[in-house]
C-alpha cells in the first residue's frame, strides 16, 4: 500500500452550511407558534418526526406554511404566523404523534397549559416508550396526565390548565422532559425551575431565550438549573 503523506497547506477558508437538525426542527416548530408575529424556519427538516409534530400544531390551530427556499431548489422555508401564547385550540381528533417521543413528550407540556383537553397517540413503538418521567412533574404543575398503566404509557390524555410554577429535580438529565416541564412553564403562574444532575441538550432554553422569554442557566455542580418566569 503506498503511503500517504499530507504537508501543513496553511489555514482553510470559505463557508459552509451545516445539516438541518431534527431536534431544534420540533422546538422551533412549537415555539413559533406559540410567539406573536411571524417567523422563518430555514434549515428545518421534514423527516417524518418533525411533520408530525408539525401536523399536530396545525391541529391545535397553528397557520403554518412551506414556501421555496430562495437558491434551493429542494428545499422549503416555514413560515409560521404566530399569534400569542393564548392561540391554541381544542383539536378535534386524536393528536398523533408516529413514531416521535420528542414530539409527544413536548406536546404533553405544551398541552399541559392550555384550558383543554387533547390525547396524545402514536406507533405501536412509540406506545410502549415510558412516559411517566414526564407525566410526574407535569401532575405536580397541576395537570391531570392520564394513560395506560396508570399513565406511564401512551396514548396520553392531558387536561390542562391553572399551572403553577415548581421546582423540579430530574433523577436523570433528559432534554425532553426538561423541554416538556419548560414548555408547561410558559403557562405557569410564578418561576419554573428545572434542575438537572448532568448535562443535556440545551436547544429549549437557548431558542427560549431567542424568543425574549425570561430564561436563566446556573451552574449547579455537575449540573445545571434552568428556571423561567410563567407568562
Amino acid at each position: 500500500m503506498p503511503n500517504l503523506i499530507i504537508r501543513p497547506s496553511g489555514p482553510l477558508r470559505g463557508e459552509t452550511s451545516v445539516p438541518g437538525d431534527k431536534s431544534i426542527t420540533h422546538r422551533a416548530i412549537i415555539l413559533a407558534s406559540l410567539a406573536e408575529g411571524e417567523t422563518r424556519i430555514h434549515g428545518w427538516v421534514p423527516a417524518e418526526v418533525c411533520l408530525a409534530t408539525l401536523c399536530c400544531m396545525e391541529a391545535l390551530g397553528a397557520h403554518i406554511e412551506q414556501m421555496p427556499s430562495p437558491g434551493e431548489a429542494a428545499a422549503s422555508v416555514l413560515c409560521v404566523h404566530g399569534r400569542g401564547l393564548d392561540s391554541l385550540r381544542e383539536p378535534e381528533d386524536v393528536l398523533h404523534c408516529a413514531g416521535s417521543g420528542t414530539t409527544i413528550r413536548l406536546l404533553a407540556g405544551l398541552l399541559a397549559g392550555q384550558p383543554f383537553t387533547a390525547v396524545l397517540t402514536g406507533t405501536a413503538a412509540l406506545r410502549r416508550r415510558p412516559m411517566g418521567r414526564v407525566a410526574e412533574p407535569l401532575r405536580l404543575m397541576g395537570a391531570t396526565i392520564l394513560g395506560r398503566q396508570g399513565g406511564k404509557l401512551a396514548p396520553l390524555t392531558v387536561q390542562g390548565g391553572n399551572l403553577r410554577g415548581i421546582t423540579y429535580a430530574m433523577p436523570v438529565a433528559s432534554a425532553q422532559v426538561k423541554s416538556a416541564i419548560l414548555l408547561a412553564g410558559l403557562f405557569a403562574q410564578g418561576e419554573t425551575v428545572v434542575r438537572e444532575p448532568g448535562p443535556s441538550r440545551d436547544h429549549t432554553e437557548r431558542m427560549l431565550a431567542e424568543f425574549e422569554v425570561a430564561v436563566a442557566v446556573e451552574a449547579e455542580g455537575h449540573g445545571r438549573a434552568v428556571r423561567l418566569a410563567g407568562g
